[in-house]
């Protein structure tokens, strides 16, 4: 399992490369990043190297944020990779609640981050299943 960061950013030019600087500044590497707009905000979703000193610094610098538990997951790239990995969830009957890239470190391999509604269940199928999934270390 990994840890991930969420917080809001202001919907305006500029917000999302200042939410960078502070992780740059601080020498932290973003493993995955996801943004989504919600109204008049955005959403950011990272993984990174060091969660708990990144969480400190953005707190320090204003941002709201929380640490969630997700499953980050490595497969051999191919066309339908993303897709047997959610036939996998659904057939076990877990839910989605969102997925986003990881930047690949290895060539030849794609990385997924993925929220489910139950997250135990889906760690079981998919380990079952045979599919690597990643450990902080790892990322």
């Amino acid at each position: 399992m990994a840890k991930q960061i969420t917080t809001f950013i202001e919907d305006k030019p500029g917000a999302l490369a200042n939410f960078c600087s502070f992780l740059k500044e601080n020498d932290i590497d973003m493993r995955a990043m996801n943004v989504s707009d919600a109204q008049c905000f955005g959403i950011v979703r990272v993984i990174v190297n060091d969660v708990d000193r990144a969480y400190e610094i953005l707190k320090n610098h204003g941002f709201v944020c929380q640490i969630r538990d997700v499953l980050v997951i490595e497969v051999k790239d191919h066309a339908g990779a993303l897709v047997e990995l959610l036939k996998i969830l659904g057939d076990s009957g877990v839910n989605l609640e969102y997925t986003y890239a990881l930047f690949s470190r290895h060539e030849g391999t794609a990385g997924f981050v993925i929220k489910t509604n139950d997250r135990k269940k889906a760690f079981e199928a998919l380990t079952k299943a045979g599919v690597h999934l990643l450990t902080e270390d790892e990322i």
